[in-house]
């Protein structure tokens, strides 16, 4: 890892693994909100049209949940390194918890969109968003009771996907944290920053599905590892 004494702009990619340790469900945790329902009915648009009910209230429930939890170390660190890097940075987050910018962290893009959002299917404009979706209120733009989470479902298209692959041709490094490497378009993310020269690094309790794809894996908690790397990145 010669190369890492130049890095100057970093892009950062997060997934459930690093809110997981803050007590928020993961996809795969057993027992966990996740698995008392099917992905197709409270994650795609389908799934949606057949009962808004249902999913509005999944959602509710997971909005909810937020109050309860902190962010952890791991998103601490993240944050210190925002607030003293001196270089472009970017996280990019597939999570829609806040936990981000509840560390403090700025330079916070939510690819797959935020629970604390609500975004109108009628005038398609966005709204910060913190009380249940369930009883239909108006939209705080247009007044028409058609909001619905501000979630990417299975089947849509991530959001600002430019803004991330610029990031990604102007970085040094690109870092996975705490993510499966198994949901597109993100699991592809390593493979075109190592196609366009960028250092790759992976901080995850096990090796992901991409790890190959990836200069230097490190496996643990990302309550441990991120804040170490951190420590180690401002040292330099």
């Amino acid at each position: 890892m010669g190369e890492m004494s130049q890095i100057r702009n970093i892009v950062i990619l997060t997934g459930a693994g690093i809110s997981a340790e803050s007590g928020i469900d993961t996809f795969r945790d057993a027992g966990g909100l996740w698995e008392q329902h099917r992905v197709e009915d409270v994650a795609t648009p389908e799934g949606f049209a057949r009962d808004p009910d249902l999913v509005l209230n999944f959602y509710d429930m997971r909005r909810a949940a937020l109050t309860r939890v902190e962010p952890n170390a791991a998103h601490a660190a993240l944050a210190r390194l925002d607030a003293e890097w001196g270089g472009d940075l970017l996280i990019v987050t597939q999570n829609v918890d806040d936990l981000h910018e509840r560390a403090g962290a700025s330079r916070v893009l939510h690819m797959h969109g935020e629970l604390k959002s609500a975004l109108c299917t009628a005038c398609e404009m966005r709204s910060p968003w913190d009380a249940p979706m369930i009883d239909r209120p108006p939209c705080p733009v247009c007044r028409a009771p058609m909001l619905r989470p501000d979630v990417v479902w299975f089947g849509e298209m991530p959001y600002q996907m430019d803004r991330i692959y610029t990031a990604l041709r102007n970085a040094d490094l690109f870092v996975s944290i705490g993510t499966s490497g198994a949901v597109y378009p993100a699991a592809g993310f390593v493979r075109d920053a190592r196609e366009l020269g960028v250092q790759t690094q992976e901080l995850n309790l096990e090796r992901s599905e991409g790890s190959n794809w990836f200069h230097e894996s490190r496996q643990g908690r990302a309550g441990e590892l991120v804040p170490m790397w951190v420590e180690e990145m401002l040292a330099r």
